[in-house]
């Protein structure tokens, strides 16, 4: 990778922009990334860690054709130092989210019964009672509550909790790490310490299901190491980002209510039309800012010309799923949350191999967080005005860090 790759049409290559972790209040979209997006369709970027300068896609078209394109690979990514957002870069050698197809496939495989349709069908009564148990705490200590602390929070670190078999007693101690990890406010230490603890741990547990039956994920991950299907470096690699995922459905389901919160015509759609609450969840889902900057690169294997820009071979870049569902190509005023649009083809959960492997569960998840919330407390209301709400600071996934709610 050079610092000034040419243009096929021998034009000067975009210029390299520096993109800082900002702290951003409420759902506000990225001012730096809203900028890339008027630069072109290709940018140039350097994030505060790592090494060098990406390139960065926003446009939909882009993102969807280089997260299905083989030519750009994630496998050599743990190799190289990349400009990136964490502080604390060190993959674990078999992770999925490193993993290039067929190996990607293979180390995918043993764990997919466990996030299918089927699978939630099954799991939604038992999530509804944990649910239920929450809030039946908050109405009956009465207004007014913190809902990130009370519900937001526990709920789906409960569920998460069950479906990778985590046992009760270890619950707290596995999400202070999985909090710690997301976090970038303990800078690179805190993070390594908290990984170092997790992935431990998640190594003891796969270790000793190895001759289970279950169909939790770690009893799963366990036979398959047991049976040769992988390694156990590749299984404590894979479970790792699975049990981080209750941290996201956390954050993205505050910012939602913040959202139902603080526009009441919104809210109202959401009351008075509880049946077509599908396509407003899944507006709200292309519209919040789910995370700070970019996630994982990926390396180009060969060069590619997108838009007579030739991309290297051994160039990072990064495609931003927020501005795919933000371009106007696709989605006509995409800055206007619009409960009625349709089609609403949003990239919230990713695209092509890497697309989220717990979807099915996080969007289960924040359907019946919404529905409980809205049906079991009637005038819901912030018990505090909209500027006062805190958010979370120095951190990669963004969300209230309290919501301070009556009813």
């Amino acid at each position: 990778m050079t610092e000034e790759t040419p243009t096929l049409t021998g034009q000067a290559p975009p210029p390299v922009r520096d993109w800082p972790a900002l702290d951003l209040e409420g759902t506000r979209f990225d001012p730096v990334l809203a900028e890339l997006m008027r630069e072109g369709p290709l940018t140039r970027i350097r994030l505060p860690h790592g090494e060098g300068w990406a390139w960065l896609a926003t446009r939909y078209d882009d993102v969807r054709l280089i997260t299905n394109d083989p030519r750009f690979g994630r496998a050599e990514v743990p190799r190289r130092q990349v400009t990136r957002m964490a502080p604390h870069f060190k993959p674990r050698p078999g992770s999925l989210a490193f993993a290039d197809q067929p190996d990607h496939n293979r180390l995918r495989k043993p764990v997919a019964g466990a996030f299918t349709v089927a699978a939630m069908r099954r799991l939604r009564p038992r999530a509804q009672t944990v649910l239920d148990g929450l809030v039946d705490g908050v109405l009956r200590d009465g207004p007014p509550a913190d809902l990130v602390e009370r519900v937001l929070e526990p709920f789906p670190i409960a569920v998460v909790s069950e479906v990778m078999g985590v046992p009760e007693e270890e619950r707290e101690r596995v999400h202070s790490w999985t909090r710690t990890i997301i976090s970038t406010s303990g800078g690179a230490e805190a993070a390594g310490q908290a990984k170092d603890g997790l992935y431990a741990w998640i190594t003891e547990t796969v270790r000793a299901r190895r001759a289970s039956t279950g169909d939790d994920v770690y009893a799963l991950l366990g036979a398959a190491v047991g049976r040769g299907e992988m390694s156990e470096e590749e299984a404590v690699g894979l479970a790792g980002p699975l049990q981080i995922g209750g941290e996201a459905v956390t954050h993205n389901c505050g910012q939602m209510l913040y959202l139902l919160l603080t526009r009441p015509e919104l809210m109202s759609r959401m009351r008075e039309r509880p049946a077509d609450r599908g396509p407003v969840l899944d507006e709200l889902l292309r519209y919040i800012p789910h995370r700070s900057s970019v996630g994982l690169a990926r390396i180009a294997s060969e060069d590619v010309d997108l838009h007579g820009t030739l991309i290297r071979a051994g160039d990072p870049v990064y495609v931003s799923y927020l501005a795919a569902n933000r371009d106007p190509e696709v989605f006509p005023d995409p800055d206007r949350i619009d409960p009625d649009r349709d089609p609403n083809p949003h990239l919230a959960f990713g695209n092509g191999p890497h697309y989220c492997t717990g979807a099915v569960l996080a969007r289960t998840l924040t359907e019946l967080l919404l529905d409980t919330l809205l049906d079991r407390m009637p005038g819901l209301r912030l018990a505090v005005p909209a500027e006062e709400v805190e958010w979370r600071r120095r951190t990669m996934i963004r969300g209230p860090r309290t919501l301070p709610c009556a009813w």
